[in-house]
């Protein structure tokens, strides 16, 4: 049974405010892990102890493909002193995604930087939003990411919120990604109009339990609550949302 992590982007305004008191928060709701979006400025060394003393774990981390591009040792360095060995990029700027030539120069890129991680003893994931749908001829965005790197060398953090939106079955993706598919982020959408809206789990119109269960059936080691929107404060949000995933991962 996969883990269950929170994307601290999900509570990012208390986290800016104090990094390491929010970590403990987490672990006090009942998640196993929490997934990284930024570190505020603190050392590693801090970041670490303040996990081992909650008792929670790095679920990953979002990091930015130009500080892989540019920073790489750097960076390496310092998840490996957190115990952080999934490292995400969580967006491509507009100039790498534009035509099917920019995602295949994204692709080499990302096979290049996530081969030298493997040596290393890292993974690297893509973590997808909606724009990777778009069709390129008979190819999607997303699917070209995949077709031209190696499985070892790029691993999927699949939004199923995203994905859903953009019109794809999430439970297609990850029987078709199965060897790759390592975390999947977990949101539930109501619709503003045409605006998706991620809400607390439970509350919106996501088949989460079944996006769960096939996640659980190819082995994700990662199940990540996200949210964006809120009408109470994030942090309550939260813990509701540990809970809600928690019954129906014990279902």
């Amino acid at each position: 049974m996969g883990n269950i992590g929170l994307q601290l982007w999900s509570i990012k305004d208390a986290a800016e405010k104090d990094l390491l008191e929010k970590i403990k928060k987490v672990a006090e709701m009942g998640y196993t892990g929490v997934q990284f979006a930024g570190f505020e400025n603190y050392t590693a060394e801090a970041v670490k102890s303040t996990m081992a003393e909650a008792g929670i774990i790095a679920a990953g981390a979002h990091v930015q493909l130009e500080l892989l591009e540019n920073r790489l040792d750097e960076t390496l360095k310092y998840h490996e002193t957190i115990g952080n060995d999934l490292i995400i990029v969580p967006y491509l700027q507009e100039s790498r995604r534009t035509t099917a030539d920019d995602y295949k120069r994204t692709a080499e890129l990302l096979n290049d930087i996530g081969n030298k991680m493997k040596a290393e003893g890292f993974s690297l994931g893509y973590h997808n939003h909606n724009f990777e749908f778009d069709r390129f001829d008979s190819e999607t965005g997303f699917d070209i990411l995949y077709e031209n790197t190696d499985a070892s060398n790029l691993k999927m953090e699949l939004d199923c919120f995203w994905a859903s939106y953009a019109g794809y079955d999430p439970v297609t993706i990850i029987e078709k990604y199965a060897d790759r598919c390592v975390s999947l982020h977990i949101k539930d959408m109501k619709l503003e109009g045409a605006e998706p809206i991620s809400t607390e789990l439970g509350t919106g119109t996501l088949p989460l339990s079944t996006y769960i269960s096939k996640g659980n059936e190819i082995g994700v080691k990662w199940f990540i609550v996200e949210q964006e929107h809120f009408t109470k404060d994030p942090l309550e949000s939260a813990a509701e949302n540990v809970k809600a995933i928690r019954s129906i991962l014990e279902k």
